[in-house]
């Protein structure tokens, strides 16, 4: 396991210590099980994959087009317009 650490508010932090004190486990399995399960249907690499082809597909559907040399000139895009 891979020990962090994070910043709860005081009410989640009640209920850890509420669910934890009731099901006889520790408050780290508790935590590690909410955020299992939180995490459950969360986008997938493959997801990802799907949404950039289905922009790529939207983009050519509007006929829109970026600059040719992009891979060239990419930083001067994003960071100085």
């Amino acid at each position: 396991m891979i020990r962090t650490q994070v910043y709860l508010t005081k009410e989640i932090d009640r209920q850890v210590k509420r669910v934890a004190a009731l099901s006889g486990k520790s408050q780290a399995e508790v935590i590690r099980d909410a955020l299992s399960e939180g995490l459950k249907g969360r986008t997938t690499q493959r997801d990802t994959a799907q949404g950039l082809l289905a922009l790529a597909a939207l983009g050519r559907t509007l006929k829109t087009r970026g600059p040719a040399n992009l891979s060239q000139v990419i930083d001067h895009e994003l960071y100085e317009n």
